[in-house]
């Protein structure tokens, strides 16, 4: 076995790692709360809500995301319509949520949540879903156009997709104060 193919898992997960570091500190934020919430790693109210308004967003969450079981195991083992309608209907639904929250500001940050939440066998519905759910009413037209045109052509017409799963599945790291060493 080579040195680059000993080297390539590691390599994609710092790839995924430096992806995310790109993100905005509120997309971030979203994704590091809304993995809480899917895998039910921690107390997501106790751990990410600053107020009220905030613990109310993420009880909703935990409400919406009780959908994704069903969503994964409506995954379409084809790309027929007639095997999407049932989870595409689902995942737009889902995607319009969190987009409504105002933190996952593009279709990259959107990608690495989705793909992480759903499986990697989603990432060719992932860009309709995003364009749908990014089309409605629900979003002010500024955050429909920031959305739309986040998402490059070469995204949305990928002639195909990885099936690698994801191996970064970012998560809260505490701050740790450092003081001056040198006394």
């Amino acid at each position: 076995m080579s040195k680059n193919s000993n080297n390539a898992p590691g390599l994609l997960t710092l790839a995924e790692i430096k992806e995310f570091a790109s993100f905005s500190a509120s997309a971030q934020r979203y994704i590091r709360r809304s993995l809480d919430v899917a895998f039910d790693r921690i107390d997501a109210v106790a751990l990410w809500s600053r107020d009220a308004a905030e613990a109310g967003s993420i009880l909703a969450q935990q409400d919406m995301y009780l959908r994704l079981s069903d969503i994964r195991k409506a995954l379409p083992k084809s790309s027929s319509i007639e095997d999407a309608e049932g989870f595409f209907s689902s995942l737009v639904t889902l995607s319009a949520f969190d987009l409504a929250q105002g933190r996952i500001d593009s279709f990259a940050a959107y990608r690495f949540l989705y793909e992480r939440l759903i499986a990697a066998e989603a990432r060719p519905w992932l860009p309709a879903t995003f364009c749908a759910a990014a089309s409605m009413p629900h979003l002010p037209p500024e955050a429909r156009k920031k959305l739309l045109q986040s998402i490059s052509e070469a995204a949305a017409t990928a002639p195909g997709w990885s099936k690698r799963e994801p191996s970064f599945f970012p998560e809260w790291v505490e701050k740790v104060e450092t003081g001056n060493s040198a006394h």
